[in-house]
Order: structure tokens, then sequence, then C-alpha cells
């Protein structure tokens, strides 16, 4: 990971910073359809999203004092037991290809499993390519179906990883 990047907790002046750059993000590839993120109404008040409950985790990646992304663990609603849902994990441009996605991924496990969680489940779409390809790469498998009610019906790509 780039020297100057620290992995933090969420706190809750980050939220408008965060909402940006999901929708730039998603904009940015073309998947700013409807049944994502992108029309969440929680995509804009993630600390408190995150702090309703203590089987939840948000961490956000500064580089020299910029917010340029971030990614959660989140007990979504319909999962099986012991699985958990990485969410809104969102990068800008100049903090791809260095490592910080991969950390971001690492510390979600590392929480995930002191959350008391044995599985990782999560839900993308094709036009997030690198970042399923980070996915691959970090053991996530390919599923045929989604698991839970996210409620993003968007997302047609579903992977799930044990921890």
């Amino acid at each position: 990971m780039m020297a100057g990047t620290q992995i933090r907790s969420i706190e809750p002046g980050d939220d408008a910073t965060l909402a940006t750059i999901i929708r730039t993000v998603l904009e940015e590839f073309g998947a700013n359809k409807p049944g994502t993120v992108y029309y969440d109404r929680e995509t804009d008040h993630l600390y408190d999203l995150f702090s309703q409950t203590s089987r939840s985790a948000y961490q956000v990646a500064v580089q020299e004092g910029k917010i340029v992304g971030g990614a959660g663990v989140f007990p979504t609603p319909g999962l099986p037991e012991g699985t958990c849902e990485l969410v809104k994990m969102y990068l800008l441009p100049e903090a791809r290809g260095k490592g910080v996605g991969k950390a971001l991924i690492q510390q979600a496990f590392s929480l995930a499993k002191d959350l008391g969680y044995h599985s990782m489940y999560l839900e993308t779409m094709p036009e997030l390519r690198t970042a399923i390809g980070m996915y691959e790469k970090m053991g996530f498998s390919y599923l045929t179906g989604p698991k839970g009610c996210s409620g993003h019906n968007g997302c047609d790509i579903w992977m799930e990883r044990n921890l």
C-alpha cells in the first residue's frame, strides 16, 4: 500500500465525501443505475448506518489527509447465520492499483472475523470489472444467485468467501 495511506474507522464528518466517492465511481463505470447503492438513502448517511449495529464496521482509506475510498462489513438482512456482506467498497482513481483496495478487503476480513462471521458475501455488476478481478484474487468465488435481502436488484454478480 502506498506510503502515507491510512485506514481508519468512519467518522460522522465522512458521510458527504464518501457518498460523493461512491456515486462518482458508479458514474465513471456507467453503473449508476436503479437497484444499486447509487440510489440508496443510506449512501448519504453511512456513519449512522454502521452505528446501528455492533456487528458492522466501515473503514475509510485516507491518503495525505484526503479520503480516497472505503469498505464496510454489514449484517445484511436475510443472509445465513455467520455471513456478512462486504458493502460500499469504492476507491477513487488515484487510489487504485496501489494496494489500497487489497488493504481495505484484508481489514474487512479481519473485522468480520472479530465480529464472529465465518463467511463474507458481496454483490457487484459487470461494469465494475477491475473490482471483480480483485475479488477473485482475494479468494471470492462466484454464486449462481443472490443471498439475503440487500435490495440491490441492479447487481447481477454474487460472490462469497470463507473467512
